[in-house]
């Protein structure tokens, strides 16, 4: 994978905390220098956890910004933008944890439907279904958590876009994987 380096990393999860401290605490902090390798176009989604638990998740699957400006952007709206919980609020940032995962351009998996579980790699891929008018994405850390294989990661994916599980195995469908790089929050104050 073309990836950033682990430096870049630790900046990217730097710059989406001051977002959130900025606007959602309302705190005054240095500005965040950003490396050349940010003005590079790349899908990247930030997750906020909450005491171990998602609070928060959205980004750009595929690279239409640089990443000095979807990183914001994506922290924003993980924060306060995401349908599945209510809005950060100021008194939960000490307890939230944010995790950016800079992304390759997603690949059409081109097997047959009844082949693409043997072209997916659990713990490398992400994937991304598209069909029926619908779309759904899910990123290569989550089969890893939940301890899916690629059967089950691809059912999921499946669930996430609002189709049900096997819809992957039709021709009416389109399979995208991705690969990303994880960058954790070592510590937050």
């Amino acid at each position: 994978m073309d990836g950033i380096s682990s430096e870049d990393g630790a900046t990217a999860v730097k710059l989406a905390r001051r977002v959130l401290q900025e606007n959602i605490g309302k705190d005054k902090l240095p500005a965040v220098a950003v490396p050349d390798s940010f003005s590079e176009k790349r899908g990247v989604f930030v997750t906020l956890n909450r005491n171990g638990e998602l609070r928060g998740c959205i980004g750009f699957p595929t690279p239409v910004l640089s990443l000095s400006v979807a990183i914001p952007d994506a922290a924003l709206s993980a924060a306060l933008h995401d349908p599945r919980f209510p809005p950060v609020r100021a008194e939960e940032l000490p307890e939230i944890s944010i995790e950016v995962t800079v992304l390759t351009p997603p690949v059409l998996v081109s097997a047959p439907p009844a082949r693409r579980q043997e072209a997916v790699t659990v713990g490398k891929h992400g994937l991304i279904i598209a069909g029926y008018g619908r779309t759904g994405l899910l990123l290569p850390q989550v089969p890893v958590e939940y301890h899916w294989d690629a059967g089950t990661f691809l059912d999921q994916v499946c669930i996430k876009a609002g189709l049900p599980p096997g819809t992957w195995r039709n021709d009416d469908t389109e399979l995208y994987t991705f690969e990303g790089q994880i960058f954790y929050e070592e510590e937050h104050t």
